[in-house]
C-alpha cells in the first residue's frame, strides 16, 4: 500500500513538473524553440550614409568589423530611418511610430541643454524590455528630453544612461561634461580649450562595462554613437593613419574661441577628409570591440547585435559626402526625404537564429523595431504603433508581413513629406509655401536615384499617395505645417 501511495504521489509530481515546465516554455520560448531571453545590442551611428560602409559599396576606405558583422549575419538593402534628422528619427525608433504620429517630428531645442521631450505616456522600447525583466542601458546621444524632463532617459525605461543628453552639445567631441544618469560628470581634462578626453572613447568604455556587469541577466544595450556627426574630430593616433591619403584636402573654418565655443557651432578642421575616415574607422573598431566583448563573455548565441544609422550623410563641419559617395546610388542628404536622406544601412547578427551572409530586400523602417523586439521576447505588441515585426525576415522563419506604405514628414526647410508604397516613392517639398505643391513620383525599382518624375504618367498612383499623406498624419501642436 505504501508503494502504491508513493507511486501515485510520484506520478502527480511528475505531471505537475511537466505542466510547469510547459508553461515556462510557452512564456519564454524564443525563435527556433530555444528557452531564452536574448540580449539585444542596438548600435546607432550618427549621420552615417548608406554608402559609408565597405559592405554597402564604400571604396575609399574600409569598415572591416562592421563588414564582418554583415558576413556573419544579415544585411538589409531597403531599410529606412525614422526621419531625416536626429531627434525625430530616434523618436520613431523608441516609440514604434512614424513621424506622422510620434511625439517628436523635428529638432526642437531647449536652452541651455537638451531638446523638447517625448511624453511621459510614450511607451519606449526600453520600457518594453524593462517590463520583461531586462537591464537597460543607453550610451551616447539622447536628444529626446532635457535633464529631469518627462523625456529624460531614466524616465523612459533606461536604468543607466551615460553620454550627451543634448544633441547640440553632442556636436563636440571634447565636451566640458557628460551626463551620468542624473549627475553631471565634469571632464577637467577638457577645460578651456584642452582636448584631454575624447568623449566617444569614454562612452565606449562605459558600454563595455555595462555588458560585463549584466552578463548573467538579459540586457538591452542601446548605443547611439555621435560618430560621424560633425564636428569632424578624431584622436591623433587615428588621424595619423589617414593624414595625406585623401588629398586634395578640404579645410573647414569653424568656431574655436569665444562665447559660442563648444556650445553648438563646430570647431575648425583643416583635414576634413582624413578626419571623416578616422572617425568612421574608430566607430568600426568600437563595433569590433563590442562583438569581441560579447564573444569573450560567451554570450554570442544569445545576443542580437544590430547596426544602423539615424539618417543620411550630413554636409556640415567640413564633411563632403560627394567626395566619399556617402549616399551610394541615392539622391539627397540629411534633411532630404529623397532616398539619400532616409535609406540607411541595417545589419543584424544573431548566431543560430540569423543565417550568416544573407541579404534581404524587405522594406522596413525604424518603427518596426518595437514589434520585432516584442515578438522576439514573447510580449504583446503595444497599441497605437505603426511598425510591423520583421522577425520573420531576420530569422527566415514564417511569413513576413509587408507594409502597405511607409510615411515621413519633416516640418522645417519648407515642409516635406514622403511615402514609399511598394516600388513607388512619392515626395512633396515646400508644402508650407503651397499645400497643393505637386507630388513627385518615382519608380524605385527602375530609378533608385529618383531622377525621373513619373507623376504625369501615373496620376492614379499620385492620388493614392496624396491620400496617404493626408491620412497618415495626426496634427502636432509643436510641428505644424
Amino acid at each position: 500500500m505504501r508503494i502504491f501511495k508513493w507511486t501515485i504521489l510520484s506520478m502527480g509530481l511528475l505531471v505537475l513538473t511537466v505542466f510547469v515546465t510547459s508553461c515556462n516554455e510557452k512564456q519564454n520560448k524564443g525563435v527556433k524553440g530555444k528557452l531564452q531571453q536574448p540580449n539585444v545590442i542596438c548600435i546607432l551611428a550618427d549621420d552615417l550614409g548608406y554608402g559609408d560602409l565597405s559592405c554597402y559599396g564604400q571604396t575609399k576606405f574600409s569598415t572591416p568589423n562592421i563588414d564582418k558583422l554583415a558576413a556573419k549575419g544579415i544585411k538589409f538593402t531597403q531599410h529606412y530611418s525614422g526621419s531625416t534628422v536626429c531627434a525625430p528619427s530616434r523618436s520613431a525608433l523608441m516609440t514604434g511610430q512614424h513621424t506622422g504620429h510620434t511625439t517628436i517630428r523635428g529638432n526642437r531645442e531647449r536652452k541651455p541643454e537638451g531638446q523638447h521631450p517625448i511624453k511621459a505616456e510614450d511607451f519606449t522600447i526600453a520600457e518594453l524590455f524593462k517590463q520583461a525583466g531586462y537591464a537597460t542601458g543607453a550610451f551616447g546621444k539622447w536628444g529626446l528630453g532635457y535633464p529631469g524632463s518627462e523625456g529624460d532617459p531614466n524616465k523612459q525605461g533606461f536604468d543607466t544612461f551615460f553620454g550627451y543628453n543634448c544633441q547640440r552639445l553632442g556636436h563636440h567631441y571634447y565636451p566640458y561634461f557628460l551626463r551620468s544618469n542624473q549627475d553631471s560628470l565634469v571632464l577637467e581634462a577638457n577645460a578651456g580649450q584642452k582636448t584631454g578626453v575624447y568623449a566617444p572613447n569614454l562612452i565606449h568604455d562605459k558600454t563595455l562595462q555595462f555588458i560585463e556587469d549584466h552578463k548573467d541577466e538579459p540586457f538591452f544595450c542601446y548605443v547611439p554613437s555621435i560618430i560621424p556627426h560633425a564636428e569632424l574630430f578624431a584622436p591623433e593616433d587615428y588621424m595619423e593613419k589617414f593624414r595625406g591619403k585623401y588629398d586634395p584636402e578640404h579645410a573647414y573654418k569653424g568656431v574655436d574661441v569665444g562665447k559660442k565655443f563648444r556650445k553648438g557651432p563646430y570647431g575648425s578642421q583643416p583635414e576634413s577628409h582624413a578626419a571623416f575616415v578616422a572617425m568612421v574607422t574608430l566607430l568600426d573598431d568600437q563595433v569590433g570591440e563590442i562583438v569581441a566583448k560579447v564573444e569573450e563573455l560567451g554570450l554570442s548565441d544569445n545576443t542580437l547585435i544590430i547596426f544602423t544609422s539615424d539618417n543620411g550623410p550630413h554636409k556640415e563641419g567640413g564633411a563632403r559626402p560627394d567626395y566619399f559617395n556617402s549616399n551610394g546610388a541615392y539622391k539627397g542628404y540629411k534633411r532630404d526625404l529623397y532616398e539619400g536622406g532616409i535609406r540607411v544601412p541595417f545589419i543584424a547578427r544573431w548566431p543560430g537564429q540569423i543565417k550568416a551572409g544573407t541579404t534581404s530586400d524587405h522594406i522596413s523602417a525604424f518603427w518596426d523595431m518595437m514589434p520585432t523586439f516584442a515578438d522576439m521576447i514573447g510580449t504583446d505588441h503595444p497599441e497605437n504603433i505603426d511598425g510591423i515585426s520583421m522577425l520573420p525576415a531576420l530569422t527566415n522563419q514564417g511569413t513576413q508581413k509587408e507594409h502597405e506604405y511607409l510615411y515621413w514628414e519633416y516640418n522645417p526647410v519648407g515642409g516635406r513629406k514622403a511615402v514609399r508604397m511598394g516600388k513607388w516613392k512619392g515626395v512633396q517639398y515646400d508644402i508650407r509655401k503651397n499645400p497643393e505643391v505637386p507630388i513627385q513620383l518615382f519608380n524605385l525599382e527602375e530609378d533608385p536615384g529618383e531622377s525621373n518624375d513619373l507623376s504625369a504618367q501615373y496620376p492614379e498612383v499620385v492620388k493614392q499617395i496624396k491620400a496617404i499623406m493626408k491620412e497618415a498624419s495626426t496634427e502636432s501642436p509643436l510641428f505644424k505645417f
